[in-house]
């Protein structure tokens, strides 16, 4: 095999890994686009929504007349019956008829023609209630998206935790290291040598509580996806440089305003008002008479009769038509307590839209203070942590030379790694709050 064809086959293996790499680590987008395909609860939600459109079909069906057909068979048993003699063309016939047969057929219709226009009304509030369970859906989705959002951006912080946990802990045991070198030379007491151990110990147990949050993370993401199997599962690290979290924050009436045309938790509140105006108007149509309309086409035969079933059938056929018309007098105030109910669920109705148009600007105000405080402390914090930094490898140096002792290097390390942590969490959080409110103001999530 040639040099060329060796490397053609290198480079084509090192691609399919790092395909295979690409595949297996979960970007932001697949999570949400994964989940609003198998989430359960979402599921749920769109059943939900197809029955209501089956309600829809079934209100618009009740416009129509209905069509039954019936029959009825029955068999008569006379035992103490009496013996008839019929005398035809001259030939004597007796009959006992002590079993008889007899069959009755009919197709009958009934049509409501007038009930107070109820079964328009009807068709009307089950569309809203179609257009109320698709919000739920949505509703449902928005959740689901900012549920792994937030999950997202924590593993994005928990990795970096890790990762500066592991820098913790690699300069802690440099400094094991050296300080045995210290003590050989005479030039470092023993117990600060196991004090420095000590140390390190307790580093690499801090290491272990942020690896162990991580998959912790991790394993939530994946239960809120519904992966449940032992399938390898990362998420794609994105490059978040100082230029996204420093990014300008957008208006908080903006995205208030933007919401409220567009947030389905709104737009359901809405119909609920509509649909309560409908369930007064069919309250009161309990006012209102009813006319209906019904028609009929039957037959019967019967064994007694000498005739043959076609003849019968023909001979005893009757048609009918019919009109009713109900007049509400006195119902025992059933219909007045129907619309003061409905009246009531409106004004409801109009309380929860308040409710959640407050929660909707509460929610917004939240993020944005949120973004808000992270960026200027994020700001703060990064100078804190350049300062703790720069500190801790002086006084690393002055150990080293002897001239600080194992607290004053303790306690510097200690600055440093909280500095650091501060300056995650203000990063990440800056990132995730400024997120949720373009969320909220346009609909994209992204990070």
């Amino acid at each position: 095999m040639s040099k060329k064809h060796y490397l053609s086959s290198f480079v084509l293996l090192l691609l399919s890994g790092n395909i295979a790499l690409a595949q297996s680590q979960w970007t932001l987008q697949r999570c949400i686009d994964y989940a609003l395909e198998n989430n359960i609860s979402i599921k749920q939600k769109k059943l939900t929504n197809l029955q209501s459109k089956e309600d829809v079909s079934q209100s618009q069906a009740a416009l129509f007349p209905s069509v039954s057909f019936s029959t009825n068979q029955n068999v008569s048993y006379r035992p103490f019956a009496e013996t008839t003699v019929t005398l035809e063309n001259g030939t004597m016939t007796t009959n006992s008829n002590t079993v008889t047969y007899n069959g009755s057929y009919g197709i009958n219709a009934n049509w409501t023609v007038w009930n107070g226009n109820k079964n328009r009304i009807s068709i009307k509030q089950n569309k809203i209630t179609e257009e109320t369970t698709a919000l739920d859906v949505e509703q449902e989705s928005n959740s689901i998206q900012e549920q792994i959002a937030q999950l997202y951006v924590q593993i994005l912080y928990e990795n970096e935790a890790v990762k500066v946990n592991e820098e913790i802990v690699k300069a802690s045991q440099q400094q094991v290291d050296r300080a045995k070198t210290m003590v050989e030379v005479g030039s470092l007491a023993k117990v600060d040598l196991v004090q420095l151990e000590a140390q390190v110990a307790q580093d690499k147990y801090s290491l272990i509580q942020a690896q162990s949050q991580l998959a912790n993370y991790k394993l939530q993401l994946k239960q809120l996806l519904e992966i449940h199997d032992d399938e390898d599962f990362d998420v794609a690290i994105p490059d978040v440089n100082e230029e996204k979290i420093l990014y300008p924050i957008p208006n908080k009436n903006e995205v208030y305003n933007a919401a409220m045309d567009s947030r389905p938790e709104i737009k359901s509140k809405i119909l609920d008002i509509e649909s309560s105006d409908l369930a007064i108007k069919s309250s009161k149509a309990g006012y209102m008479p009813t006319i209906s309309l019904n028609a009929g086409i039957g037959s019967s035969n019967s064994s007694a009769s000498d005739n043959s079933f076609a003849q019968q059938i023909k001979t005893n056929l009757n048609n009918s038509v019919g009109l009713t018309l109900s007049v509400p007098i006195f119902d025992n105030l059933q219909t007045r307590t129907n619309i003061r109910k409905a009246k009531y669920a409106k004004q409801n109705s109009e309380l929860q839209l308040q409710e959640a148009q407050k929660q909707l600007y509460s929610t917004v105000e939240n993020y944005y203070l949120n973004a808000s405080n992270s960026q200027q402390q994020y700001v703060y914090a990064k100078k804190n942590e350049e300062s703790m930094k720069e500190s801790y490898e002086l006084v690393s140096e002055q150990f080293n030379l002897g001239l600080k002792n194992i607290i004053e290097l303790t306690t510097g390390k200690n600055n440093l790694l909280q500095a650091q942590q501060t300056l995650l969490q203000t990063k990440y959080t800056a990132l995730l709050n400024l997120s949720l409110l373009n969320f909220y103001k346009n609909g994209d999530l992204a990070l």
